[in-house]
């Protein structure tokens, strides 16, 4: 057969020259683990598998932030720093995706409404979306401003994908989904901030589009009271997917690796 040239991203690819398009688009080799989450055991196939971490921004979780200039206390959206610091090089290891969800709006604001606005600044005089942080001067949730850059703890390799978001949910009015279904991931990871808030709304959305969701506990918090956590976690497990912890995915990872040698 004449030499064939790839085009898109497997497994969603085709293969051809001047002659043949092979639109069959052969599987990823499988990868598959068997995960203890809250309610069941998972068996579930990383190959088909994406972690989506969710505004883990400086305006959510750094103490120069906009959530920290209205007065709230951000140290417990700082808490899954640690765990997505060991978590997340053991799925890259693995080539699992790492996808970066952040509220990255344009300067303008030309496609955010006056209710996503208020939100922000609700008496229209505070410091909301696109305004300047008295502190730094970095404009609010703002592409390519500090304030909505990934806390610096958290490092972001060449290879992840980032996609930014304009409202509570990481797939409306985004790419996400095409990026998925183009990267041919079924199985979603949850984590970032706020958990009751954007977390959970994307992980709704991702429900309603088909994919499986997996919140992952120790990598998620937020700044809510203690009801809302709770709220969020009856209704992951009882509505939505599974909830499990990074220790067990690794712990899942190196049991599949130890079976394979």
């Amino acid at each position: 057969m004449n030499h064939l040239t790839t085009l898109g991203i497997p497994p969603n690819a085709w293969a051809v020259n001047e002659a043949i398009a092979d639109i069959t688009r052969p599987p990823l080799d499988t990868k598959i683990i068997t995960l203890l989450t809250q309610t069941k055991t998972l068996r579930l196939d990383l190959a088909k598998s994406a972690i989506l971490v969710i505004d883990m921004q400086n305006d959510f979780c750094h103490p120069d932030g906009w959530l920290a200039h209205i007065g709230v206390d951000v140290t417990p959206a700082r808490s899954p720093i640690s765990p997505l610091k060991s978590l997340l090089p053991v799925l890259r290891q693995i080539d699992v995706p790492v996808l970066w969800i952040n509220w990255g709006n344009r300067a303008d604001l030309v496609n955010i409404s006056a209710g996503s606005r208020h939100v922000y600044n609700p008496t229209g005089t505070g410091v909301g979306l696109g305004d300047p942080l008295p502190t730094n001067g970095a404009k609010v949730l703002t592409a390519g401003s500090w304030a909505a850059a990934v806390v610096d703890e958290l490092e972001q390799l060449p290879q992840d994908i980032r996609v930014d978001k304009y409202r509570m949910s990481g797939f409306w009015d985004t790419p996400l989904d095409s990026i998925l279904r183009n990267l041919g991931r079924t199985t979603l990871f949850f984590a970032g901030v706020n958990v009751d808030q954007c977390v959970m709304a994307t992980l709704q959305d991702a429900n309603f589009l088909g994919y499986d969701c997996v919140l992952v506990e120790d990598c998620t918090a937020t700044t809510s009271p203690e009801y809302c956590w709770l709220a969020t976690l009856y209704n992951v497990k009882q509505c939505f997917g599974f909830v499990t912890d990074s220790q067990a995915i690794v712990e899942a990872i190196k049991d599949t690796v130890t079976s394979d040698q």
